[in-house]
């Protein structure tokens, strides 16, 4: 075994253990009682209209938050179009109710706007398994690649980039590189860096990371749910184990799940991705009956049970004191936004130049 090898091995599981240890130290959201979310929420919105603010939510967060973005003119999108959204509004500042790398993507590609998050210590297993200094010695030892970056990373990762993508554009990029002829050094998601080498056949080598959400989701469990549900469709984000992609009829980003939900002519879905995704689907598809696909289950194994912890702690109370106190800007080195928007600008520009 090769001394390289055997420094990635020991990266992997160095990783898997900051990840562990920082899912056991990050503090949980307290949510309102119903009554109290009232009042919460029309303070939020006097707020964001005395602040000039605009609420930009991910499909992940809480249902409460989503609803508030859809009324007050903001959005509820998947990583892609919240980056869209906010470098196209004319808000001056931006309030990113997510994971901390999507307030960080906001501020690099829109620096003159103010960035505000509920909470900066909303995080990623994805981000926390990819330190910066780590990834650039990965890169370092094959100069020769091309480097795709998830958007799950912090902004020194995606300087080190040469694209970033999102997993609606992801098999996308990854092909037209391909048809160039070049090779791939994927980072940071295992699994869905597994799914694009084998749609594409792209030469491609994966860093070793894994979403703590998508890896519990477990197909002997999705195949029992069939038993009780034959008729169900199953929806799958790609970041799942391939186990649990092959049961799928639809492979997507949440966006693309969504659209499909809306498509497809089955009235059960069977849906495994995070379960925040449920108040959009639903939406889409009021008269259908959407069921959690099943994770590790509720004990000791279960990280998530189909619910991301970071996510899980914006709320409306840390919501409503970023906008009133301007807490928990967002601020990216220049020098690594200098070197990171080249990397972004290609993703918001993709489709643009390559597909249209």
């Amino acid at each position: 075994m090769s001394a390289q090898h055997n420094t990635l091995e020991l990266l992997v599981e160095e990783q898997r253990l900051i990840v562990e240890d920082y899912l056991q130290r990050s503090p949980v959201a307290e949510h309102s009682a119903f009554g109290k979310s009232d009042v919460l929420r029309t303070k939020i919105k006097a707020q964001l209209k005395a602040n000039d603010a605009v609420l930009i939510a991910h499909y992940y967060t809480d249902p409460m938050i989503q609803e508030l973005a859809e009324e007050t003119g903001g959005t509820v999108s998947d990583s892609l179009e919240m980056a869209r959204f906010g470098n196209a509004h004319n808000a001056q500042t931006l309030v990113v109710a997510g994971v901390k790398f999507m307030g960080e993507t906001a501020k690099i590609l829109t620096p003159q706007k103010r960035v505000l998050m509920p909470t900066l210590e909303a995080t990623c297993s994805l981000d926390i398994g990819c330190p910066a200094d780590e990834f650039a010695a990965f890169c370092d030892l094959h100069p020769d690649r091309t480097v795709v970056v998830y958007a799950n990373t912090s902004a020194a990762v995606k300087a080190r980039a040469d694209w970033v993508v999102t997993s609606s554009i992801a098999l996308e990029v990854v092909d037209f590189l391909d048809s160039r002829g070049e090779k791939i050094l994927w980072a940071p998601d295992k699994y869905l860096g597994g799914y694009v080498q084998k749609k594409t056949g792209a030469d491609m080598i994966l860093w070793d990371g894994s979403c703590i959400v998508h890896e519990e989701f477990k197909a002997k469990g999705i195949l029992d749910l069939k038993q009780v549900y034959p008729d169900a469709a199953v929806l799958v984000h790609p970041e799942s184990p391939d186990s649990v992609v092959r049961l799928a009829d639809v492979v997507g980003s949440t966006s693309q799940l969504i659209s499909a939900a809306k498509e497809l002519p089955n009235q059960q879905m069977i849906v495994a991705t995070d379960q925040g995704i449920f108040y959009k689907m639903q939406q889409a598809v009021p008269d259908k009956q959407l069921l959690v696909a099943p994770t590790g289950g509720s004990g000791a194994t279960c990280r998530s049970c189909a619910s991301c912890p970071w996510m899980g702690m914006n709320s409306l109370e840390n919501l409503l004191s970023c906008i009133e106190q301007g807490s928990n800007e967002i601020f990216v080195d220049p020098l690594i936004a200098k070197l990171a928007v080249q990397s972004l600008d290609r993703m918001m520009n993709f489709k643009v130049e390559h597909l249209s």
